[in-house]
């Protein structure tokens, strides 16, 4: 259940998929944790990001892992493969926001908390260069 909310984590949001459309095709359980995990494109970019950083700590521990999952892979491709139109600032930016999120979700999995560590630093290190 949490590999599927992992890969659908951003259908919501993104598509113009309902949850009621979700739920049938995945189950409610899915289905609420995509919700737990979609941000409320109606509000402001700045908001959303705010609200990401203040719910995190209170998220399902399931949510919780997806959002270190996703938090490891954007940070991957900020680093190596980043939108054409962001600055090395927004960039940076970016980083410094995800360190924000993924200490809300801090002792929910070692492994993955200590792979975001890495995935950090490296992509640290490359705008660095």
């Amino acid at each position: 259940m949490t590999l599927m909310a992992a890969i659908l984590h951003d259908t919501i949001e993104d598509t113009d998929t309902t949850p009621e459309e979700l739920g049938a095709v995945f189950g409610t359980e899915v289905r609420d944790l995509v919700l737990e995990l979609t941000d409320d494109k109606r509000l402001p970019k700045a908001d959303r990001k705010r609200l990401q950083v203040e719910h995190a700590p209170l998220s399902s521990a399931k949510a919780k892992l997806v959002k270190l999952g996703d938090k490891i892979a954007n940070v991957r491709d900020v680093a190596t493969t980043p939108p054409a139109d962001w600055s090395l600032a927004r960039r940076r930016d970016y980083l410094d926001w995800t360190t924000q999120v993924v200490a809300g979700c801090r002792g929910t999995n070692a492994e993955l908390e200590r792979y975001y560590d890495e995935v950090l630093a490296s992509a640290q290190a490359a705008l660095e260069a």
